[in-house]
């Protein structure tokens, strides 16, 4: 009992006369205020950080809005115009002008539709499968 006794009193004694003294407490009191100062600027710089990124954000949209109701004002607009009004006459009314006449075409037949289908010529692909990749790059280069 008496040795915890006399380890109280000298961690006791220590804390007095070695920790808490005057300029211990000073240093340790101006290490807490950086500590604080340090998080406070550290949180504010994130948060105007987070700020600014909302604010561009907001910006982006306002000009891609503003740029929306642009062009629905010119859309507007044509539908107004009456170039516009003469193409849903003659579309959806046949209408026409003095002198012109309409004709109604047939469908497409298949033979039509695939004329320009690109086709793979034989003779070219199996002359470039019998020539080695050496040759090949040889008739390019020099048009043999």
């Amino acid at each position: 009992m008496n040795e915890l006794k006399t380890k109280v009193r000298k961690a006791q004694y220590w804390l007095r006369h070695n920790l808490f003294v005057f300029d211990n407490i000073v240093i340790i009191i101006a290490g807490v205020f950086c500590l604080i100062w340090t998080w406070g600027s550290v949180s504010s710089m994130t948060r105007n950080w987070s700020l600014a990124q909302a604010l561009m954000n907001r910006q982006r949209e306002k000009a891609r809005l503003e740029l929306e109701v642009e062009t629905l004002e010119l859309e507007n607009e044509y539908y107004l115009s009456e170039e516009y009004q003469e193409l849903v006459a003659r579309k959806y009314q046949g209408k026409t002008l003095p002198g012109e006449s309409m004709v109604y075409l047939p469908d497409n037949t298949d033979a039509a539709k695939n004329k320009h289908i690109a086709t793979p010529d034989d003779e070219t692909s199996s002359v470039a499968s019998e020539m080695s990749n050496f040759q090949q790059w040889i008739a390019f280069l020099f048009g043999v």
